[in-house]
């Protein structure tokens, strides 16, 4: 009478735990490559957001440098640096410059990576992780120019990114009350 093992041979079970052993493996790299991929693509969206918002909240106020209801008639651009510039308005139309408030600079101090919006209560940041901040000046004709009073538009360029993705965003800027001359 022939006698019916049940069950597996210790070679048998081996085999099993190699093969097993194998596709976790295998399943463990690939979700760690998706892993990886999904952070590289959140990182460069959060830098793309950050350069944007910074770049539309600097072409906003820059639009209402030299806003001037009274006509006192003071200086529109302050300071017109490749990474700084300081700019002014009269917002609440008393005919006074409020330092703490109607005056603003935006600058990118060298070997930094945080781009600060200063306006009179130091300087706050408004974008980190900024490899690149270039400001270029334009007079009417949109030629380059260094004269703060002829300055008509900006361009402004952000590029942003911590340790691989990054983002460029750039705008030209017209100030909307410059005189004419």
């Amino acid at each position: 009478m022939a006698r019916r093992t049940a069950g597996y041979s210790l070679a048998e079970l081996l085999v099993a735990l190699g093969l097993l052993g194998l596709i976790m493996a295998a399943t463990a790299l690939l979700l760690q490559s998706g892993l990886a991929a999904w952070g590289w693509g959140a990182s460069r969206v959060e830098a793309q957001q950050s350069a944007r918002a910074a770049l539309e909240r600097m072409a906003r106020e820059l639009k209402e440098a030299g806003f001037d209801p009274t006509g006192a008639g003071f200086e529109i651009v302050l300071v017109a640096e490749p990474a700084r510039i300081v700019f002014q308005r009269d917002l609440n139309g008393n005919g006074v410059i409020d330092p703490t408030r109607e005056r603003v600079s935006y600058l990118l101090r060298s070997g930094e990576t945080t781009l600060r919006r200063d306006a009179g209560g130091g300087a706050q940041p408004i974008a980190e992780g900024v490899r690149r901040f270039a400001l270029s000046y334009l007079d009417r004709d949109g030629l380059p120019t260094a004269d703060r009073g002829r300055i008509v538009s900006v361009k402004m360029e952000l590029e942003v990114g911590r340790a691989g993705p990054e983002a460029v965003v750039a705008t030209l800027v017209t100030l909307r009350n410059v005189p004419v001359w």
